[in-house]
């Protein structure tokens, strides 16, 4: 075979959030058909695709450092840094990464022909025919679905307006047809995911229409939300999801700050009473609901009342997942110019503590449904033959059963929690 007919392989590394996973599979898939071989990220290929972060810094030093160490260690590959981040810092990933393209999101989505392009390179054009459904390469029983893009809120430390631009959603036909796919090919569970899940918009339907309508494809037996902002269509959700067969029993609503005054200040569009509104809402509606939140830990000008009064509203509400993030300074926002920067060893104290309070809180949820029935969507077999996988809840659960494979949904019964698992 000569050279000019080998099958040419593409890795793609993603991070980031569940929308870049997503996006992700869409990109393994237009590679695919064009003709390319796929290979696990960090292994060597002739083409690689670091799907870019750029919501904190952390997250942007990671692309960045992943890329270096492809290029150090195969530097004939074609390195292709593409999303977020080359949205907010092009010129500075080019510089310290010595990427051969940066494509943003109006050009990450032919990758493939924009590769072929490139005139020092022989590599293969993609075919005319649209690329088949996504295939998600993470997990083998749930797929990621993006059904939205973009965000308008403008919160005062956040780049994902300048990142993405404004909300847009996908048609609800078109959502439908790569569920059936994902159905066909034999997924369980579908996540829909979005940089604002909650303002889906297409031809007057909103999210709750176009869960009713995923609930209605056979072989999908859940569906998964990712995050909803308040003040957008949590309450209606939390009311479908009341009588819904489908949807999982878990809603993750970003908090942020337990503190009015730190809200304010970060823009956001609602305070923690009526945040606690809201879970008292949904309790009513959904018991045993699981609730997931963000908080962000020394925004500026976070006093130590401030820090108190976001611990206290986290212990205060039935909690069972928290994701804690240090504030990270974002140039050209607001908040990257407001006087009172917290300093990194507070964040890092601060972070601790919330993350201390999260695990307490989640072995505290998980022993609410022990003798409650629960529905565990199996993902690997363990070392000691017991199966493994998450409720609809999200907790992690271990079962047991001459009958059981991956990718079954299994009934549990839990009498036990043992290092936060449910058995």
């Amino acid at each position: 075979m000569s050279p000019e007919d080998r099958v040419p392989s593409v890795s793609v590394k993603t991070i980031g959030c569940r929308l870049n996973q997503a996006e992700s599979a869409g990109i393994m898939a237009a590679f695919r058909a064009a003709g390319y071989g796929t290979v696990l990220p960090g292994d060597e290929a002739d083409v690689c695709v670091v799907h870019t972060c750029a919501v904190t810094a952390n997250a942007e030093r990671k692309c960045v450092q992943f890329a270096r160490s492809i290029k150090r260690r195969n530097p004939e590959t074609f390195l292709v840094l593409a999303g977020c981040a080359v949205e907010v810092s092009h010129d500075r990933l080019r510089r310290d990464t010595g990427a051969d393209l940066l494509a943003g999101q109006a050009d990450k989505s032919r990758l493939p022909e924009l590769v072929a392009a490139n005139p020092n390179r022989h590599f293969p054009l993609p075919p005319r025919p649209s690329p088949p459904t996504p295939l998600p390469f993470f997990s083998t029983t749930r797929a990621l679905v993006k059904v939205q893009d973009g965000c308008d809120f403008n919160c005062s430390y956040c780049v994902v307006p300048r990142a993405r631009g404004n909300p847009v959603s996908r048609p609800v036909p078109e959502v439908l047809d790569e569920v059936r796919g994902l159905a066909a090919e034999g997924f369980k569970e579908v996540v829909l995911t979005g940089a604002n899940l909650g303002c889906y918009r297409s031809s007057g339907r909103g999210i709750v229409d176009l869960l009713a309508a995923v609930e209605q494809v056979a072989g999908i037996h859940r569906i998964r939300l990712s995050s909803i902002e308040v003040s957008t269509a949590e309450r209606e959700i939390l009311d479908y999801m009341s009588g819904s067969e489908k949807l999982c029993r878990y809603l993750h609503i970003p908090l942020q700050s337990g503190s009015s005054t730190v809200l304010q200040r970060m823009a956001r569009r609602y305070t923690p009473d009526h945040f606690r509104r809201l879970v008292e809402f949904a309790q009513t509606r959904v018991p045993r609901l699981g609730l997931g939140t963000d908080l962000i830990v020394g925004f500026p000008g976070e006093e130590e009342t401030d820090f108190e009064q976001t611990m206290a509203i986290v212990t205060e509400l039935p909690f069972s997942n928290l994701h804690v993030f240090p504030y990270s300074k974002r140039a050209q926002t607001p908040a990257a110019r407001m006087p009172g920067q917290v300093p990194e060893r507070t964040r890092k104290e601060r972070v601790a503590q919330l993350v201390e309070l999260g695990e307490h809180k989640k072995q505290t949820f998980a022993e609410r449904l022990i003798g409650h029935p629960v529905s565990v969507l199996i993902e690997e077999q363990l070392p000691d033959g017991s199966f493994a996988g998450w409720t609809g809840e999200y907790l992690r659960a271990r079962a047991r059963g001459p009958d059981i494979t991956t990718g079954d949904l299994v009934g549990l019964v839990p009498s036990a929690v043992v290092a936060g698992i449910l058995e």
